[in-house]
């Protein structure tokens, strides 16, 4: 089993910044991608940012320029940097890890970003 801790979530204005942490236990050796979704009121889940433990990294066009993902494998901790926030970032921000070959999710509680004046 993998547990995943999410933290960092808050109130944030227009052009702020805001860094998301997820911390990793459990059973989680082996090659694995990490990453995080959001899901705002009424919307459906997308993938925000994601990034394998070679270092390479994905993020939605929407955040491009805007955020960074990386990930510290020695504290298994997968991080979201939000600059620039907008209020179309206001969501639920879930952290996730899937190991290489298979389908399965393990997810995080979700932690709230709220991006207002």
């Amino acid at each position: 089993q993998v547990q995943l801790v999410e933290s960092g979530g808050g109130l944030v204005q227009p052009g702020g910044s805001l860094r998301l942490s997820c911390a990793a236990s459990g059973s989680i050796s082996g090659s694995s991608i990490m990453g995080w979704y959001r899901q705002a009121p009424g919307k459906q889940r997308e993938l925000v940012a994601a990034v394998a433990d070679s270092g390479s990294a994905d993020l939605a066009d929407s955040v491009k320029g805007r955020f960074t993902i990386s990930r510290d494998d020695a504290k298994n901790t997968v991080y979201l940097q939000i600059n620039s926030a907008k209020p179309d970032d206001t969501a639920v921000y879930y952290c996730y890890l899937r190991r290489w070959g298979t389908t399965f999710y393990y997810w995080g509680q979700g932690t709230q970003v709220t991006v207002s004046s």
